[in-house]
């Protein structure tokens, strides 16, 4: 999954990778590799594989930040880090300005999303909900200290 800017730009250029190495591929001969058959034909599958989820992850994030997000059902606790990042692109914050919010460093949402969370305790995963939905924590179901 794409989280940032960055590893957008960086998936880009591996996509632009993948697509010269399957070029080449297509314009060549197991024979002329001197391969076998089988081995040259899993090799440009697997490229192709790897372009499209590459391509995947690039549509995905593009469709995010566009703001194309629906909450959806949550099936299992493990799904919250990926919701909490999608809904955090797809509302047009950036690992910084979510840190700002928080009166965190970048660094620190940064740690978080790499990690997808598991360094989080509960109390800083709801505040990053709250700060990416901007909901009242009332809404929560949390009552203010």
């Amino acid at each position: 999954m794409i989280k940032n800017e960055r590893q957008y730009r960086i998936t880009k250029a591996q996509v632009e990778r993948f697509s010269e190495a399957l070029d080449e591929l297509e314009g060549e001969t197991a024979e002329g590799l001197g391969v076998h058959p089988l081995l040259f034909k899993a090799r440009k599958d697997a490229v192709r594989s790897q372009l499209a989820d590459l391509e995947e992850e690039l549509r995905e994030y593009e469709r995010l930040k566009y703001g194309d997000f629906e909450f959806g059902r949550l099936d299992a606790v493990a799904d919250v880090p990926h919701l909490l990042i999608r809904a955090r692109i797809a509302r047009g914050l950036s690992q910084k300005s979510l840190a700002g919010r928080l009166g965190l460093k970048e660094q620190q949402i940064q740690r978080y999303e790499a990690s997808e969370y598991a360094s989080a305790s509960l109390a800083r995963v709801l505040s990053v909900a709250v700060a990416v939905w901007a909901f009242e924590p009332l809404l929560l179901g949390m009552r203010p200290r």
